[in-house]
Protein backbone atom coordinates (compact mmCIF):
# COMPACT_ATOMS: atom_id res chain seq x y z
CA UNK A 1 0.00 0.00 0.00
CA UNK A 2 1.54 3.44 -1.17
CA UNK A 3 0.30 6.46 1.20
CA UNK A 4 -1.87 7.66 -1.41
CA UNK A 5 -3.64 4.42 -0.84
CA UNK A 6 -3.98 4.66 2.31
CA UNK A 7 -5.30 8.23 1.46
CA UNK A 8 -8.03 7.27 -0.64
CA UNK A 9 -9.05 4.66 1.80
CA UNK A 10 -10.14 7.40 4.21
CA UNK A 11 -13.18 7.48 1.91
CA UNK A 12 -14.80 4.09 3.39
CA UNK A 13 -16.49 3.72 7.09
CA UNK A 14 -13.62 1.12 8.38
CA UNK A 15 -9.96 0.74 7.58
CA UNK A 16 -8.77 -1.57 5.33
CA UNK A 17 -7.52 -5.32 6.25
CA UNK A 18 -4.47 -6.35 7.23
CA UNK A 19 -3.18 -2.62 8.38
CA UNK A 20 -0.82 -2.81 11.82
CA UNK A 21 -2.26 -1.35 14.74
CA UNK A 22 -0.73 1.86 14.23
CA UNK A 23 -1.47 2.65 10.60
CA UNK A 24 -5.24 1.93 11.95
CA UNK A 25 -4.59 4.39 14.68
CA UNK A 26 -3.56 7.38 12.18
CA UNK A 27 -6.63 6.13 10.01
CA UNK A 28 -8.67 6.74 12.98
CA UNK A 29 -7.10 9.76 13.46
CA UNK A 30 -7.80 10.90 10.01
CA UNK A 31 -11.49 10.05 10.48
CA UNK A 32 -11.89 12.30 13.64
CA UNK A 33 -11.96 9.36 15.97
CA UNK A 34 -8.95 10.26 18.20
CA UNK A 35 -10.51 8.04 20.97
CA UNK A 36 -10.19 4.90 18.50
CA UNK A 37 -6.52 6.44 17.31
CA UNK A 38 -5.38 6.24 20.59
CA UNK A 39 -6.59 3.01 21.72
CA UNK A 40 -5.45 0.91 18.57
CA UNK A 41 -1.97 2.82 19.01
CA UNK A 42 -1.81 1.83 22.43
CA UNK A 43 -2.19 -1.74 21.80
CA UNK A 44 1.31 -1.98 19.83
CA UNK A 45 3.27 -1.24 22.57
CA UNK A 46 6.40 -1.45 19.93
CA UNK A 47 8.08 1.11 18.33
CA UNK A 48 5.38 1.96 15.62
CA UNK A 49 2.64 2.61 18.25
CA UNK A 50 4.99 4.64 20.71
CA UNK A 51 5.38 6.81 17.65
CA UNK A 52 1.50 7.24 16.50
CA UNK A 53 1.10 7.34 20.36
CA UNK A 54 3.68 10.54 20.56
CA UNK A 55 1.66 12.54 17.72
CA UNK A 56 -1.76 11.64 19.10
CA UNK A 57 -0.71 12.94 22.52
CA UNK A 58 1.31 15.92 20.73
CA UNK A 59 -2.22 16.56 18.70
CA UNK A 60 -3.96 16.18 22.23
CA UNK A 61 -2.09 19.13 23.48
CA UNK A 62 -0.30 16.75 26.05
CA UNK A 63 2.99 18.07 25.49
CA UNK A 64 4.38 16.03 28.41
CA UNK A 65 2.90 12.56 27.68
CA UNK A 66 3.85 13.46 24.12
CA UNK A 67 7.48 13.47 24.68
CA UNK A 68 7.36 10.72 26.82
CA UNK A 69 6.26 8.44 24.03
CA UNK A 70 8.79 10.16 21.54
CA UNK A 71 11.22 8.98 23.69
CA UNK A 72 10.05 5.35 24.00
CA UNK A 73 9.66 5.55 19.52
CA UNK A 74 13.48 6.71 19.84
CA UNK A 75 12.42 9.85 18.16
CA UNK A 76 12.95 13.44 19.03
CA UNK A 77 10.02 15.61 19.50
CA UNK A 78 8.42 16.76 16.38
CA UNK A 79 8.32 20.25 15.89
CA UNK A 80 6.42 20.19 11.93
CA UNK A 81 2.53 20.63 11.37
CA UNK A 82 0.40 17.85 12.32
CA UNK A 83 -0.51 17.11 9.19
CA UNK A 84 3.01 17.30 7.79
CA UNK A 85 4.24 14.55 10.78
CA UNK A 86 0.52 12.47 9.93
CA UNK A 87 2.17 12.29 6.54
CA UNK A 88 5.33 11.72 7.42
CA UNK A 89 4.51 8.69 10.26
CA UNK A 90 2.60 7.09 7.24
CA UNK A 91 5.28 7.23 4.63
CA UNK A 92 7.82 5.85 7.45
CA UNK A 93 5.26 3.10 8.31
CA UNK A 94 4.42 2.31 5.15
CA UNK A 95 8.42 2.26 4.09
Amino acid sequence: MTSDDFRQSLAATEPPAGLTLALAGLWWDAKGDWTRAHESAQQDDGFEGSWVHAYLHRKEGDQDNAAYWYRRAGKPVCQESLDGEWLSIVRGLLG
